[in-house]
């Protein structure tokens, strides 16, 4: 099956965001070279390996909007992963550039996700689409609501 088309379009005000031209939607973007490490038998990047991908996109678009992972680890909050999807469409190869973009997507009381699209930069094709949905936790392990400075992001992001 085919993804939905991504048209990325670099916002004029600021580079580190693109307009999804097919839908309207704002995403924040990076770009990774993928090192051979990533690599498996058969020559493509790992399966698991995008994960990492979704970590760097999530880590860079937070550490752009000045409110990076060791910041809110200071504030007494922690974000584990309690759920990942990834739909994969094709496959990086070792030395591959590709595009991360990430965005905020649902946020509730004590959860909040984000989605991702990855492409090759070679040719624009979507490599995979995906999200990864967190659970805002105390020091402790226990769960709380998400704090406020995240979920001010969360409203504030471009639309």
């Amino acid at each position: 099956m085919r993804p939905k088309p991504f048209v990325p379009e670099i916002l004029k005000d600021n580079e580190q965001y693109v307009r999804n031209k097919t839908d309207g939607r704002v995403w924040h973007w990076c770009q990774y070279r993928t090192p051979y490490v990533d690599t498996d038998r058969s020559k493509v990047v790992y399966h698991a390996n995008y994960l990492h991908y979704y970590d760097f996109g999530r880590t860079s678009l937070m550490r752009d909007v000045a409110y990076p992972y060791l910041e809110i680890e200071k504030s007494g909050y922690l974000y584990p992963i309690i759920e990942i999807g990834v739909k994969y469409y094709t496959s990086l190869k070792y030395d591959d550039l590709m595009w991360i973009y990430t965005r905020p997507g649902l946020l509730e009381r004590v959860r909040l996700q984000f989605d991702y699209v990855i492409l090759n930069e070679k040719c624009d094709k979507i490599i995979c689409t995906g999200f990864t949905r967190h659970c805002a936790v105390n020091t402790s392990g226990i769960p709380v609501a998400v704090d406020e400075k995240t979920a001010h992001l969360w409203k504030v992001f471009p639309k």
